[in-house]
């Protein structure tokens, strides 16, 4: 399989619509225990309330615009992203009203409210800047699981550097515009979800801190931004810019960080790494990691 084949298939089954699925499985499948006992009734309710509005119908959107205006399913084109984006804002909300009318689960009610704000901050940018949607619609999700399972749960952002490379690769997005849209993804959600919590009066037990949930996130996203940093700069020695900088911050999550958030940096860190090699030439992070001469994006 090629590279392009790689990419356009990676993009395909991280579009938001289609990666929420999996992830939302184990999402509502985690809510569905209560004292160690699995509530079946509970499950197919909470799933089938965030399978049809965090993703049938949002996907069926996208489907419909991109047919009516005659565009690929990505919906390339900045301008033409506002109609499903709006959709898929109402189709997030209606979900939190009905998780909430009905008692549903207060986690699942305060995520597809996550999820009606975020998609309306993507909205925001959208309308001056064209930011990834894909890496945003990965890293909420992920950084929901990171609140109910931690370490366990950060490990999915191992997606993130790939699915950077991904959407750059396709020429879909900018390399700042992939990062951004799961920087932005990562951090809203937890704080939107604590937020929420304290707001609408609706506790979670046994969550993972918020100050623990970000030192997962800065793990996910710290080697990404300091490729895409480089990336952007004109350096004659990007390679040990880039190794001066990974030890200094290798050495402050060593020291400052619990160890499974270490851990969780530096399996990133390899992913990232790992992409940008097999990428080659045509990833400028390989440019970096080789020592090659660039220009600036």
């Amino acid at each position: 399989m090629n590279k392009l084949k790689t990419a356009k298939t990676i993009s395909t089954l991280t579009n938001p619509p289609i990666i929420c699925i999996p992830l939302f499985l184990i999402i509502c499948l985690i809510l569905s225990f209560n004292g160690g006992e699995f509530n079946f009734n509970k499950f197919i309710v909470l799933e089938f309330v965030s399978i049809i509005f965090a993703s049938i119908l949002p996907m069926a959107i996208i489907l419909f615009w991109a047919k009516k205006i005659g565009t690929d399913r990505d919906i390339s084109n900045r301008s033409d992203r506002y109609m499903p984006l709006i959709i898929g804002i109402i189709s997030y909300f209606i979900g939190f009203l009905i998780s909430s009318v009905f008692s549903l689960d207060n986690f699942l009610t305060c995520l597809l409210l996550c999820y009606s704000i975020n998609t309306g901050v993507v909205l925001l940018f959208t309308t001056k800047w064209k930011i990834s949607v894909h890496t945003t619609g990965l890293s909420g999700p992920v950084a929901a699981l990171i609140l109910l399972l931690g370490p366990v749960g950060a490990l999915f952002g191992l997606i993130y550097p790939v699915l950077i490379w991904s959407r750059v690769l396709l020429k879909k997005h900018t390399l700042s515009q992939a990062i951004c849209g799961g920087i932005q993804g990562f951090f809203l959600t937890v704080l939107e979800m604590y937020l929420f919590m304290n707001i609408l009066k609706l506790p979670v037990p046994n969550l993972v801190s918020l100050e623990l949930s970000v030192l997962y996130i800065l793990a996910i996203i710290t080697t990404p931004i300091l490729l895409g940093f480089l990336s952007y700069i004109k350096t004659d020695m990007p390679l040990g810019a880039f190794i001066v900088c990974e030890i200094i911050i290798i050495v402050a999550f060593f020291l400052l960080a619990p160890m499974d958030v270490f851990i969780i940096f530096a399996l990133i860190s390899m992913t990232s790494i790992l992409i940008s090699f097999y990428a080659g030439d045509d990833f400028i992070w390989y440019k970096i990691l080789s020592n090659q001469s660039f220009k600036t994006l």
